[in-house]
């Protein structure tokens, strides 16, 4: 089993700055994918961001420019560094990974448990 921790949200004022971090654990054998997903009530999850192991990048057409994504891969832990933050950002982000925990295990996607990210004035 893989087990994702984030950590890093709150409250912010419209424009404001946060940064997310997610911290993988467990048995790991490979990573292929880390990323983050969001989602408000009665709408689906959505892609934010996500690194792939090469260290390529996917971004949300409405996050370019203002969000980043990072990674030390030393330590399973990836970042998203989110600037000019707008209220429509609200929603809880969610840290996903697409991961093998033994040679011959398949690849399984987990999830953490979410953290809250409030734009507000």
């Amino acid at each position: 089993q893989v087990q994702l921790v984030e950590s890093g949200g709150g409250l912010v004022q419209p424009g404001g700055s946060l940064r997310l971090s997610c911290a993988a654990s467990g048995s790991i054998f490979a990573i292929y994918t880390m990323g983050w997903y969001r989602q408000t009530p009665g709408k689906q999850r959505e892609l934010v961001a996500k690194i792939i192991s090469d260290g390529s990048t996917n971004y949300a057409d409405s996050v370019k420019g203002r969000f980043t994504i990072s990674r030390d891969s030393a330590k399973n832990t990836i970042y998203l560094q989110m600037n000019s933050l707008k209220p429509e950002d609200t929603a809880v982000y969610y840290c996903n990974t697409n991961a093998r925990t033994t040679f011959i295990t398949p690849t399984t996607t987990y999830w953490g448990q979410g953290t809250q990210v409030t734009v507000s004035s």
